[in-house]
């Protein structure tokens, strides 16, 4: 079993993080209830985009990998966030974020500067 997360060089997509926004709260939830949910989320911030159907395959996708990870324990149909992996992880994704704003600014910097 998985017990680390590393990021591919893309970085955690924006159905991790929702669906790591959702499950560090309390409670257990079926996938239907759990993709409503973040979908309704991914809609309000206009990032669902793709396709519904092909929104929930990889949201199912995501979520088997954390719960792959040790970050989410499935009993039976249910899924509920284990909160100090679910931190961890919310936290690696926040430093992931930074250092890519940081990158990106570095490089528009540096544009800039080449063109004057």
């Amino acid at each position: 079993m998985k017990k680390t997360f590393a990021f591919s060089r893309r970085g955690p997509d924006i159905i991790t993080e929702e669906l790591v926004a959702v499950l560090s709260g309390k409670g257990s939830f079926e996938f239907k209830a759990l993709f409503t949910i973040v979908h309704a989320n991914l809609r309000a911030k206009n990032s669902a985009n793709g396709g519904e159907e092909m929104l929930r395959l990889r949201a199912y996708e995501k979520l088997q990998t954390l719960v792959g990870g040790g970050a989410v324990k499935k009993t039976g149909k249910s899924y509920t966030g284990l909160s100090v992996r679910l931190l961890d992880l919310g936290v690696q994704i926040k430093q992931f974020r930074d250092e890519l704003e940081a990158r990106r600014t570095a490089r528009d910097l540096k544009t800039e500067c080449v063109n004057n």
